[in-house]
């Protein structure tokens, strides 16, 4: 039984990616998808963003504010389409997404807030070709992107990964940056970009090639993905193996690293659970009753529209059990310095009520032991 479920699950998730909704949005792309744009895009009040350009101004970013920059995942199918994830969760899951614009929550509370877009290296049939660009050019793939038409560009290509593009990225348009405090969350694969990217700045901090003042403060694992088996550009080592051990280095630079369950998709054939990164996380489960078990895609994409909604409320309440106790539990409105004390190797957090609705409002979380 448990065999079926799994392969009922493998169909699902695959099958729902097909199914990337069809809204085009072509204003986070710089032309017509006809040529690469791999690119950070700040945002603005009602979703509405405008691309990271070196030596412009942009009207919605402010050098002197804490800032929050997002990484998507696997992006197969989407280019076509013209389709780029934003922060308005009805346009990226028609189904359940509610109609709120969550980076309004945040710019409110005076954050900078934004998106890293790899999504035309990220648009591969097979998701283990998108996740090998995180890490390497010279992965099964190369680093070859999408365009609008559906072919895919195979010369001339960076000869960085994806993971080194966006800290290149980072440092041009932070590079005046006097904030007070720099998140990064991925979702999916974009998890594993966000490890790989953090590993990159600390190291270039410690080699003195980036400021210091670049250093993320925390980052945020959105039901984040990785694949089974070793791979060669790893040196025979499984993502997640690698993913652990910059884990463990960074949090011992003063990183905080929180991770979110919302799906099943690491149970897949080709997922691996990863277990061990639980442990080294401020490791939270978040339940959605309302979505169905069988759809699984929405499960997981409800992790990334959760984590940014969520700032729009005080950190939820934490229970131990069933009794509330003083702290607060994980949220994106939780305090770093909060997320970092949590991040204990004994217990972990599971939502007991508020399960059954779409918003973070009424969401409790119980104090868990592994």
């Amino acid at each position: 039984m448990k065999r079926i479920l799994k392969s009922l699950t493998l169909f699902l998730f695959f099958f729902a990616i097909l199914l990337i909704p069809h809204k085009a949005f072509a204003s986070t792309y710089d032309g017509d998808g006809t040529k690469l744009d791999a690119s950070i895009y700040w945002y603005g009040k009602g979703n509405v963003c405008q691309k990271f350009i070196p030596g412009q101004n942009n009207q919605y970013f402010d050098n002197n504010k804490p800032t929050v920059l997002y990484i998507h995942g696997w992006q197969n199918n989407s280019t076509t389409k013209l389709y780029r994830e934003s922060f308005n969760p009805s346009k990226m899951d028609p189904d359940y997404g509610q109609d709120v614009n969550s980076c309004d929550y945040w710019i409110d509370k005076g954050w900078n807030i934004g998106i890293f877009y790899w999504n035309q290296f990220s648009d591969e049939s097979e998701l283990k070709d998108a996740e090998a660009k995180i890490w390497t050019t010279s992965g099964p793939k190369g680093m070859r992107w999408r365009k609008s038409d559906g072919s895919y560009v195979t010369t001339n290509l960076p000869t960085v990964s994806a993971a080194q593009l966006f800290v290149d990225q980072y440092k041009s348009a932070l590079s005046n940056y006097n904030g007070s405090e720099i998140r990064i969350v991925g979702h999916s694969l974009g998890g594993q970009m966000a490890i790989n990217t953090t590993k990159i700045i600390s190291d270039g901090i410690d080699k003195g090639t980036i400021s210091s003042k670049l250093k993320p403060n925390r980052v945020a694992l959105l039901d984040p993905f990785w694949s089974k088996d070793a791979k060669s550009y790893l040196s025979n080592r499984w993502t997640g193996e690698v993913c652990r051990e910059y884990v463990t280095d960074l949090e011992g630079k003063g990183i905080a690293f929180e991770e979110y369950k919302t799906s099943n998709i690491n149970d897949l054939f080709i997922g691996d659970a990863n277990e061990g990164m639980r442990k080294l996380t401020c490791f939270t489960e978040v339940n959605s009753n309302f979505i169905p078990f069988i759809n699984q895609m929405n499960k997981h994409r409800y992790a990334r529209d959760w984590y940014f909604y969520s700032m729009a409320f005080n950190a939820p309440k934490a229970e131990n059990n069933s009794v509330f106790v003083g702290s607060t539990a994980p949220s994106a409105s939780a305090s770093t310095l909060n997320i970092f004390s949590m991040m204990q190797p004994k217990y972990y957090w599971s939502e007991d009520v508020g399960a059954s609705t779409y918003t973070p409002s009424d969401d409790t979380f119980e104090l868990t032991s592994w």
